[in-house]
């Protein structure tokens, strides 16, 4: 039997099926159901508030392109921890281009220093074998050392600039559908259960919503279809689960990784342009603020697919918005889910689990008490603990999500030509 016949059963067994198509509208039904019944129990109006949610998204979809690219690249085996200095290239090229030719010139220019550093990692690991994590330090390292260099040698003397910070850009356009907006209003401040909550979601993502934003979603949706949806994308992916198998088979497999990284860094650099011509209208030293690594945390949460990963940087940015809004109130409303979440695993742990175990989920229905004893007992949550909020959401999402996490077979491994042979 041929090398290549054997590696195709091999090869198809690697590519993981989807979920069901009705996975993500139950999880965001059912979501928008709790959010609901909670808003109501605790009288948290800000819980789901058309101007949380749209700070939860214009802080999410850096987040989310971050960890886009961070998608591309490790679907096809290279791991990607440079997106933070590719975010950074990315802000300086937004700057720079946005000033001198416009907004539209400064989303070209983050994305083509987002190449660049995409092209810097793709060498080094792709080509020369570099391991993938010193790479991608080195050229997180690259990045902030030529974003700082460059922004004092092109923004110095120039009117509103300065060593650390870029003149004011203008800004991209924002796009509503029109007569929507009051109405939707409307309805979500009759605070009535269901009907406000559903009025301040639609109207979140219908009123002022930047056209970066919108091509965000389209990107995410893009890379979904092209990704799982066409042999290219097959291709792809094969090389981050079998690179072996798939060269038998006649894939290239250096120029797919190649591509994939360059693909990567685009992405990222975009990330970077969205937090200057969207989140701000300038350039500024330290702009990215670790949102890379967050964007690669989303990436993980969503289990390397494009679905869970947009939940994921939703799931980070709203927990930003409301920590950046000071609403301890609505912090304190979600104790009361999560504390019953807790009592019911614990109480399905005791009974499933009886046998040989009898004391299995004791711990949990202990932490629930607990939360449910602060809810109780307080009417907000500390200005400190919520501060904090955005941080223990990551590392709490991280923890509970890791044992169904699963890595492409082939991620970081270093690959070279013919070893199939």
């Amino acid at each position: 039997m041929s090398t290549s016949t054997t590696a195709q059963p091999k090869l198809q067994a690697s590519i993981i099926k989807g979920r069901p198509a009705w996975y993500w509208p139950a999880i965001i039904g059912g979501s928008i159901l709790v959010i609901a019944t909670v808003r109501v129990l605790t009288g948290a109006h800000d819980i789901d508030s058309s101007g949380a949610l749209a700070a939860a998204i214009g802080l999410a979809m850096p987040l989310a392109l971050a960890g886009l690219g961070g998608l591309w690249s490790e679907r096809a085996g290279v791991v990607n921890i440079g997106l933070e200095g590719m975010m950074i290239l990315g802000t300086w090229g937004a700057a720079f281009f946005g000033f001198h030719y416009g907004p539209w010139a400064g989303i070209l220019g983050a994305v083509l220093m987002g190449v660049v550093g995409g092209a810097i990692h793709a060498l080094a690991t792709v080509i020369f074998g570099v391991d993938h994590i010193v790479s991608g330090v080195a050229v997180n390292l690259l990045g902030a050392g030529a974003g700082a260099y460059l922004a004092v040698r092109t923004f110095t003397g120039l009117p509103g600039g300065g060593p650390t910070q870029s003149p004011p850009l203008d800004q991209l356009p924002f796009l509503s559908i029109p007569g929507l907006g009051d109405w939707l209003l409307q309805l979500e401040q009759s605070h009535t259960w269901l009907v406000a909550d559903v009025a301040g979601i639609l109207r979140a993502v219908t009123t002022n919503v930047n056209v970066l934003s919108v091509l965000a979603v389209g990107l995410l949706v893009g890379s979904w279809w092209i990704l799982w949806r066409t042999p290219f994308g097959l291709r792809l992916r094969s090389c981050g689960e079998a690179p072996q198998a798939a060269e038998t088979l006649g894939v290239n497999v250096l120029r797919l990784k190649f591509l994939a990284v360059l693909i990567s860094g685009a992405l990222a650099g975009l990330a970077g342009g969205f937090l200057v011509l969207v989140a701000s209208n300038l350039y500024r030293d330290g702009q990215t603020g670790g949102r890379g690594y967050i964007g690669l945390a989303a990436m993980i949460f969503g289990n390397w697919r494009p679905g869970g990963l947009a939940a994921g940087a939703m799931l980070f940015g709203y927990a930003d918005a409301i920590q950046l809004r000071g609403r301890g109130d609505v912090i304190h409303a979600y104790l009361l889910p999560i504390g019953l979440l807790l009592l019911a695993w614990g109480v399905w742990q005791l009974v499933r689990r009886a046998k040989g175990k009898p004391f299995a989920g004791v711990w949990r229905i202990a932490m629930a008490l607990g939360v449910l004893a602060w809810y109780a007992l307080t009417t907000e949550v500390p200005p400190e603990f919520t501060n904090m909020t955005p941080y223990v959401a990551t590392l709490l999402v991280l923890a509970f999500s890791a044992q169904r996490l699963r890595m492409p077979a082939a991620d970081g491994q270093v690959y070279r030509k013919g070893e199939a042979h």
